[in-house]
């Protein structure tokens, strides 16, 4: 009996030194590792880095992308659909839009349209407008165009007392094609005049970002003589020179369309110029429009770090 007490005696001691040296043998590897284990799992550390709200709000700031309208299937060599803003020049604008996607700003922006007889049909201007006064709601969009004119027109006292009175936040010019078709077609000229003309807005809406689209593309000559107005490339080339010497943003439609090679003979296959080979179906014009706000609504999500 005397002999089990001992030998019980004894079990329950190195019981007792097991235990404890277990207990001191977890404590050293939970100092001595790499890592502690956690209690409970941890979020891998990268996700950590995350800024969830900044993410969420930019999410927020963003504009639903349409769908790129569909092009023809007869269309060849067109390009990426975009706005060339390389300074940032609509920057102002679109910090607007984003105030107004937060809900911390109850403007309402302007957007206005100038040009020639493409925008004084309304069509092309007001598809434009209309979408993107869908998508962001506190948004006019009005145009201003008379037929045959030149941004020559327009720089006048009277024409851009008419553009101040509107009160744009961003300002949108739409010419070319009547100075293309002038057959004394100069391009220093095309340049000197939109430098009068730009200056003159600027005296009047100081700090309005500007837009400049290019000319479609048209045809020249008369009924079944109609050729490909060479001149139309020169004048895109003079804009595009103008635009960023002078900090100006382009969307230029006539290259995206195909270019110099391309885009009458792509309009004119689908069937989207009148007769007159100059001017645009309703349907060319709904076409221009929704890709115009497909090109705006892109930028502006690139602006907020989406695409």
């Amino acid at each position: 009996m005397a002999k089990n007490n001992t030998t019980g005696g004894v079990l329950m001691k190195t019981l007792t030194k097991f235990a404890a040296l277990f207990v001191l043998l977890c404590s050293s590897l939970s100092t001595t590792a790499q890592d502690a284990l956690p209690v409970v799992a941890s979020i891998d550390r990268s996700i950590e880095t995350v800024d969830s709200l900044a993410l969420i709000s930019e999410i927020q700031d963003t504009l639903p992308l349409p769908l790129v309208p569909t092009i023809p299937r007869s269309f060849q060599q067109t390009r990426e659909n975009q706005i060339i803003d390389t300074l940032g020049v609509l920057a102002p604008f679109w910090e607007k839009v984003k105030q107004i996607r937060r809900k911390s700003s109850n403007d309402i922006l302007r957007v206005l349209h100038v040009g020639d007889s493409h925008i004084r049909g309304h069509i092309l201007p007001r598809t434009t407008g209309d979408s993107l006064q869908l998508a962001i709601g506190r948004l006019t969009y009005s145009d201003m165009g008379i037929n045959g004119a030149t941004c020559e027109t327009f720089s006048t006292p009277e024409r851009i007392r008419d553009i101040q009175a509107e009160d744009p936040d961003l300002l949108i010019l739409s010419f070319g094609t009547n100075e293309s078709h002038n057959r004394g077609y100069n391009a220093l000229r095309h340049y000197q005049q939109m430098e009068t003309f730009v200056r003159m807005l600027r005296t009047a809406l100081p700090g309005v970002p500007i837009l400049m689209t290019t000319p479609p593309g048209s045809y020249q000559g008369r009924r079944r003589a109609y050729s490909l107005n060479p001149r139309t490339a020169i004048a895109v080339q003079t804009i595009h020179r103008f635009a960023h010497d002078n900090g100006i943003a382009v969307w230029d439609l006539f290259t995206i369309m195909g270019g110099g090679r391309r885009a009458c003979l792509n309009w004119q296959s689908a069937k989207m110029m009148r007769p007159d080979h100059v001017h645009y179906t309703v349907e060319g014009y709904v076409f221009q429009g929704q890709l115009l706000y497909h090109a705006i609504v892109k930028a502006y999500n690139d602006y907020v770090g989406f695409r």
